[in-house]
């Protein structure tokens, strides 16, 4: 099977992701340019408190299904916070500090891969569950 067409299932992060109400999530399908992953998740939350929960949210609700960061950075003030699974890796940025680094830009030739639209609601949903 070519590397293009290996399917990457991306659902249980973008789920964890958008269940903290993320901003602007963009995927970045970065099979063929680089060894160091897969795909990044680029998201924004509005302030540094909304980054650092959404990061521990993302890390709580992924461990749940047997899914363990490799290693994460950044988490203290919440300006940028890196979660790396490997083949996903995950960057929250405070939306500042997202412009200024322009990691889209950065990463232009990759192909950009659409968010299910039920993918959402599905969140909201687990959301809603685990504040039960």
């Amino acid at each position: 099977m070519k590397e293009k067409e290996r399917n990457l299932s991306l659902e249980p992060y973008l789920t964890a992701v958008l269940a903290k109400k993320a901003r602007n999530p963009v995927v970045l399908d970065l099979r063929g340019l680089t060894s160091i992953a897969d795909a990044f998740i680029i998201c924004s939350g509005r302030s540094n408190r909304q980054v650092m929960a959404i990061a521990e949210h993302v890390q709580a609700a992924l461990k749940k299904q047997g899914i363990r960061p490799l290693s994460v950075e950044g988490n203290k003030e919440g300006h940028w916070t890196i979660l790396d699974y490997g083949d996903v890796v995950i960057h929250i940025f405070f939306e500042s500090v997202r412009e200024f680094y322009d990691l889209e830009g950065l990463w232009i030739d990759a192909r950009r891969v659409g968010i299910p639209p039920e993918l959402p609601a599905a969140a909201e949903s687990a959301a809603t569950e685990n504040d039960r």
